[in-house]
């Protein structure tokens, strides 16, 4: 799908199922949380902490769906298409990063 069929279709879930939006701060609020379930699985399967017996069901991809989903929440509700923003984002760091990525002797 891309991303403006995303947009559609968490807004048509918002309508159909979640009733309505939370509003931005409280979905702010719960992005940060998703985004501290992700740096948690990420620390223990990729970093020195370990799993505990309580942690061994988590699924990285459905933590990361989750964040997508607030955060085309927030997106949809103040009024941001993420396709443009995106392709702008990207033009940017093109511009700005090419060289220097390129003559980063610590990526080499």
């Amino acid at each position: 799908m891309t991303i403006e069929e995303a947009q559609k279709i968490v807004d048509d879930w918002i309508n159909d199922v979640g009733v309505r939006y939370y509003n931005e701060l409280t979905n702010m609020a719960i992005l940060t949380e998703e985004v501290g379930e992700v740096a948690r699985i990420i620390a223990r399967k990729y970093g020195e902490q370990s799993f505990k017996e309580s942690d061994k069901d988590v699924d990285l991809a459905d933590e990361m769906a989750d964040v997508l989903f607030v955060l085309i929440c927030l997106a949809n509700q103040t009024g941001i298409d993420l396709t443009e923003a995106l392709k702008k984002n990207l033009d940017k760091k093109t511009k700005r990063d090419r060289e220097r990525h390129q003559n980063n002797e610590k990526l080499k």
